[in-house]
């Protein structure tokens, strides 16, 4: 556990050498004036107090050079504790900030078959308090690198001074060293389950937050509120496990400077009546006891923190070290107009770290012609998510080529696959911003203008002209001030604003009414003038979604099982035309209790103007 210890702290003076020769320079100063302090305190008892007190008086003239003596020697101490904590304190907070900025950064290279094997509370607690456990020592770090050297000057001048009392002094280090041993190694599982702890209570509460409609609508409060007291019990008790050793350890790491300053104090007193010590050396050594024993206390620190900071530099190297990068090539597409998708023999599994799983895809193979529509249908299970990450590269195909006018997607640059290829997902994510702000994304050439047109083909600018801010309205977290249809347009209008050249909706207009999202798809065939300004993959579900594309695609368990018009499909595929059937139902029963809940409240709404 030492040994890990100093390879981190060692990384730590890589990363931020000058903070750390600064600190360390402040820390050699205080050290060297605390020894001085020492020796001047020693020849101020010897040579002005003691003979002051035989005398009865003490010279003015005397009495101020010894005082201003120690006050220089106070000043300097001053300067070098300034320039300790300054240097300390700015290398402890640049590592954080640059280690959480690395992690996010891995974070956001890491593909997505990463970030689903680990819960988003892990993946919080790497970022900050793994990352701050990591660099917990480094405040007293430099100060008990200062103190080796105050260490080594206070033995030597130990040994100069009086040989007896300086074999004492050296006796108590080796015990210091001995007690932290014991102590990191009874320190080290206790703090490694602690920090998990942390991750999972994190895990639990981002959880339980992230599902509040679900856990109040079910009545789930008490069930969520005992699961996370299970686990913030777990913590409180590993914390306390944690502070018993410390408690246990805390009073002889500071026990031992204290009884080596009663030691030298008795051995003094005999080396004195020897007459083999003077009083003011008795004194000067005594006091220099006195004052190491808190820099003695600072490695203490240091080797105290480093079981934790250990643990979390593991759990920050498990993400830094992490490996399944998305590499992207150096190919561009210079094109306009509509795109052309292929699907080429396509196989794909969601694998485990071991890189094993079933087939999820198993030799899909499709086209979307340029300015085209493809339908995407089938049943739950069948792989058409999955499909519609392949064609935006969120995930890369494990047999076979997905290709984009012709070129694999992994040969793209990462610009030219966000320039080309939109995503709209199942699940809308709106950012805590203005709708103005989720449209555009900071993208060049994404103004007002553009917005609007983005809204207006995503059915989108009728709401949000009607409200107070327009563009300017905040949407709160996750979009919580609109409704899920116009969540759903807005991230729709966000995907266009970007013009893509071939846009993927994955189930994006489940939540907006089917009059809605037909004038949607409408919309984005004539979208320039009387073309269509992007391919487009649908998944549908709805009759009247599926009608207006050019081509279907039918797949079930993952395989293509038949493709050509709705039409087309209804005749030669029974599979198909049972689903569409049976999707069609479902939602003609949903479109009548919508009519009847509608006439239920106009019935009411007229009794209501009579009474009235």
């Amino acid at each position: 556990m030492l040994a890990k210890g100093f390879r981190v702290l060692g990384h730590a003076v890589r990363d931020e050498p000058h903070m750390f020769v600064w600190s360390v320079v402040g820390s050699v100063l205080f050290s060297i004036l605390t020894i001085a302090t020492a020796f001047v305190s020693g020849r101020v008892v010897g040579r002005i107090v003691l003979p002051a007190i035989d005398r009865g008086h003490v010279a003015t003239g005397t009495l101020l050079l010894g005082g201003l003596a120690i006050l220089a020697v106070s000043l300097g101490k001053i300067v070098g504790i300034f320039g300790r904590r300054l240097g300390a304190g700015a290398m402890q907070f640049n590592l954080q900030a640059k280690y959480r900025r690395a992690v996010t950064r891995r974070y956001l290279r890491l593909p997505l078959a990463w970030h689903q094997r680990h819960a988003t509370g892990t993946l919080l607690s790497n970022a900050n308090a793994d990352v701050e456990a990591a660099w917990y020592p480094i405040a007293p770090f430099p100060f008990a690198v200062g103190t080796v050297v105050m260490l080594v000057a206070a033995v030597v001048s130990l040994f100069v001074t009086d040989w007896a009392m300086a074999l004492v002094g050296v006796a108590i280090f080796p015990a210091l060293l001995g007690v932290n041993v014991a102590y990191s190694r009874r320190m080290s599982p206790r703090i490694a389950r602690a920090q998990q702890l942390r991750a999972e209570v994190s895990a639990v509460a981002h959880e339980s937050f992230d599902g509040a409609l679900v856990v109040k609508t079910m009545g789930r409060e008490a069930s969520e509120t005992e699961r996370f007291a299970a686990k913030a019990v777990e913590l409180r008790d590993a914390t306390i496990r944690v502070g018993r050793v410390r408690a246990l350890f805390d009073p002889v790491l500071d026990a031992l400077p204290s009884l080596g300053t009663l030691a030298v104090l008795i051995v003094g007193g005999w080396r004195y009546q020897q007459g083999a010590a003077r009083v003011d050396e008795v004194v000067s050594v005594a006091f220099l006891f006195t004052v190491l024993a808190f820099p003695v206390r600072a490695i203490g620190w240091v080797l105290a923190e480093l079981p934790r900071s250990v643990v979390g530099w593991e759990r920050i190297r498990h993400v830094l070290d992490a490996e399944g990068d998305t590499v992207y090539g150096e190919s561009d597409l210079t094109g306009a107009g509509p795109a052309a998708l292929s699907f080429r023999d396509v196989d794909f599994a969601y694998t485990d770290e071991h890189g094993n799983g079933p087939n999820v895809l198993t030799g899909i193979t499709f086209d979307v012609p340029a300015g085209r529509t493809v339908a995407l249908v089938g049943p739950t299970g069948s792989g058409k998510s999955t499909i519609a990450a392949l064609a935006a590269r969120l995930v890369d195909p494990g047999a076979g080529t997905v290709e984009l006018d012709g070129v694999d997607l992994r040969k793209l640059t990462q610009d030219a696959l966000a320039r080309n290829t939109a995503l709209v997902a199942q699940v809308p994510f709106v950012f805590d911003d203005t709708i103005r702000g989720n449209i555009g994304l900071d993208r060049p050439g994404v103004d007002d203008g553009e917005a609007w047109r983005a809204l207006r083909l995503a059915q989108a600018d009728g709401f949000v002209g009607h409200l107070a801010d327009g563009l300017d309205t905040t949407v709160g977290e996750r979009g919580t001030s609109l409704s899920g249809g116009q969540r759903q347009r807005l991230t729709i209008a966000r995907a266009l604003a970007g013009a893509p050249r071939l846009l993927v909706l994955d189930d994006a207009t489940s939540a907006v009414d089917p009059r809605v999202e037909a004038s949607i798809l409408a919309a984005l065939r004539r979208a320039d003038g009387d073309s269509q300004a992007a391919s487009i993959l649908v998944v549908a579900y709805r009759r009247a979604t599926i009608a207006l594309a050019d081509e279907v695609v039918y797949v079930e368990r993952g395989r293509v099982v038949a493709r050509g018009t709705h039409a087309e499909l209804l005749e030669s595929a029974p599979g198909y035309a049972d689903l569409v059937t049976a999707y069609e139902k479902a939602e003609e029963e949903r479109e009548r209790e919508h009519a009847f809940d509608d006439e239920r409240l106009n019935d009411h709404l007229d009794e209501e103007t009579v009474t009235a």
